[in-house]
């Protein structure tokens, strides 16, 4: 049965009129950006197979081009339009971060860090450059590598804060593993960068782990 068969109120696109998006499934999310489905298949129908196929909506987020575009029903316009999608995500949650102290709204923070970051398969060290009202001037990757680690210099962080005149900084990496626990090289690496901007007087107020589920914080661990 097509979806313009179904009652109005559980059609996906009026559900989220009167409903709001909270209120869909990622099935009905799906089903509103692919607008149509395939021969016999309603867009929702054939949103649940995608998502069955590749096992959840975040894995077919973050699916290559060629692993997109061979799954039925999709292609490369589809993809252009999801990755102009996730960009957006990535640049309103920019704007927010730079509208307001990352202090008043960490959650904001947090958001932006794991768009950023969780999907990558290497690890990557980020550095989010504040004023001395901890408002956003700069984000920076300074550092990737393999899938195990990253290599991280002193001097070049040291550098790139006195560049953006930041009086503080929020760290951030990855672990492509998976697992957001901090490893003892994580720890000396930013004791290390504590010690080095404190000498230009430039406050560390955090350093996020981005793993699965939630960041990991050195400053919710008393670790700075």
């Amino acid at each position: 049965m097509p979806i313009t068969d179904w009652p109005e109120d559980e059609r996906p696109r009026e559900k989220l009129l009167l409903r709001g998006a909270e209120a869909l499934s990622d099935a009905e999310l799906l089903a509103i950006f692919l607008r149509t489905g395939v021969a016999g298949r309603s867009a929702v129908d054939l949103a649940r197979d995608l998502l069955t196929r590749f096992g959840g909506l975040r894995a077919l987020l973050k699916a290559s081009r060629d692993e997109f575009c061979s799954a039925h029903g999709l292609g490369d316009a589809k993809y252009a339009q999801l990755q102009a999608v996730m960009e957006i995500a990535r640049r309103h949650l920019a704007e927010r971060l730079r509208e307001r102290s990352t202090l008043v709204d960490p959650a904001d923070t947090r958001d932006f860090l794991c768009l950023k970051l969780r999907d990558l398969d290497h690890e990557a060290f980020c550095v989010l450059f504040l004023d001395g009202a901890n408002q956003v001037l700069g984000f920076e990757v300074l550092s990737t590598g393999t899938i195990n680690a990253a290599s991280v210099y002193t001097r070049e962080v040291v550098k790139r804060a006195l560049h953006w005149q930041a009086a503080a900084v929020i760290f951030a990496h990855n672990h492509p593993s998976g697992v957001a626990e901090p490893s003892g090289a994580d720890r000396r690496l930013t004791e290390r960068l504590c010690a080095a901007l404190a000498l230009v007087d430039i406050r560390v107020l955090d350093h996020f782990v981005i793993g699965e589920g939630l960041p990991v914080s050195f400053a919710e661990r008393g670790w700075l």
